[in-house]
């Protein structure tokens, strides 16, 4: 049937929609006309189309499923390469070229996102070609923000990853164990405790909040690789299927 897609396609549209929207039947009429079929010839397409979803409603969460995707996707690529690109060049941890870029955000109060550092120390050990960029994301205590404060001071000295492991191997941030922290890495302290309080170190973290918000991330750790995000200790495996889509798809 010439110009069935289509038709077919304006059917889906009127089923979906018909009882929450007139426009969208309207559209989807007008459609159906601009592909050659009448109305006798379009209500019949509806009624197939309608058999055919009720026979098969796993379709319906299916299309779900890629929309949601595609939304993802989309929102991703708005905000790639702000994400992708390091904290002064240096809060990132594996090969600086890698073919596959893994962005975590996280927050050093974070219980998960401690349980994470294993599956990340793992994964750029045995994947020689992962580049992990590591996001700030305090959200859940004000010490969090000191952490994070902090791993930013470090990665202006070029210390970032050194400070993040540290930090997470120390435990919960606290004044004493974010000092701590820093100290054994070697931070100058004058120098971070300046920057601390700088705009630049408040600006970074404001954006990260307000891109986690975009991404719709509802908690820590979040993971975007590729066009796949999702929120969570997805765990080892997780990640090594995710960076595999990834590279799939590039």
């Amino acid at each position: 049937m010439a110009g069935g897609g289509l038709a077919i396609a304006a059917a889906l549209s009127v089923w979906f929609w018909q009882a929450s929207s007139a426009t969208s039947t309207q559209a989807a009429t007008e459609a159906a006309l601009a592909a050659g079929f009448d109305a006798k010839e379009q209500k019949a397409i509806e009624a197939i189309v309608r058999d055919y979803i009720l026979k098969n409603p796993e379709i319906i969460p299916e299309a779900v499923e890629l929309l949601q995707n595609r939304q993802k996707a989309s929102a991703i690529d708005e905000v790639r390469d702000q994400i992708e690109t390091p904290f002064a060049g240096d809060a990132f941890a594996g090969n600086p070229d890698g073919d596959v870029v893994v962005v975590e955000y996280s927050d050093f109060n974070c219980p998960y996102c401690k349980q994470t550092e294993r599956d990340i120390a793992k994964l750029i050990a045995e994947d020689k070609n992962v580049k992990v960029v590591f996001r700030e994301l305090p959200i859940l205590s004000e010490a969090s923000n000191d952490a994070a404060l902090m791993a930013l001071a470090a990665a202006k000295q070029g210390k970032y990853y050194a400070f993040h492991k540290t930090m997470f191997a120390t435990g919960r941030p606290t004044p004493s164990t974010i000092e701590a922290a820093a100290k054994e890495v070697g931070l100058d302290m004058a120098a971070a405790r300046a920057f601390i309080k700088s705009p630049e170190a408040r600006k970074e973290i404001e954006n990260n909040i307000a891109i986690a918000q975009r991404l719709r991330f509802t908690g820590t750790p979040a993971w975007v690789i590729g066009d796949q995000s999702e929120v969570g200790a997805v765990g080892y495996d997780g990640l090594k299927e995710m960076i595999a889509k990834a590279r799939a798809a590039n």
